[in-house]
């Protein structure tokens, strides 16, 4: 969250310069180019991107929880009672 203001500022004078802006806008303009001519296959391309993330976040949620080990000694340790003073 701290790295957002900074993104946002640098962000701010990329978009300002109007170099940085033609080039963005030349850049989206062949991704669309490429969407349209490649079009069953980037749209494929483009939904398997976007639920990749999706799908990676449920299977961390589904993973089962991890067990702690007990301790193999403690059967062999001595408890020092509380009361020996």
């Amino acid at each position: 969250m701290m790295c957002l203001g900074v993104v946002m500022f640098v962000l701010v004078f990329v978009l300002i310069a109007p170099q940085s802006r033609a080039f963005l806008l030349t850049l989206a303009t062949g991704a669309s180019a490429f969407l349209t001519a490649w079009a069953p296959f980037s749209y494929i391309l483009l939904l398997i991107l976007l639920a990749a993330p999706c799908v990676g976040m449920y299977i961390v949620h589904s993973w089962p929880q991890r067990v702690e080990e007990e301790n193999p000694m403690a059967k062999y340790r001595r408890e020092i009672p509380l009361d020996d003073e």
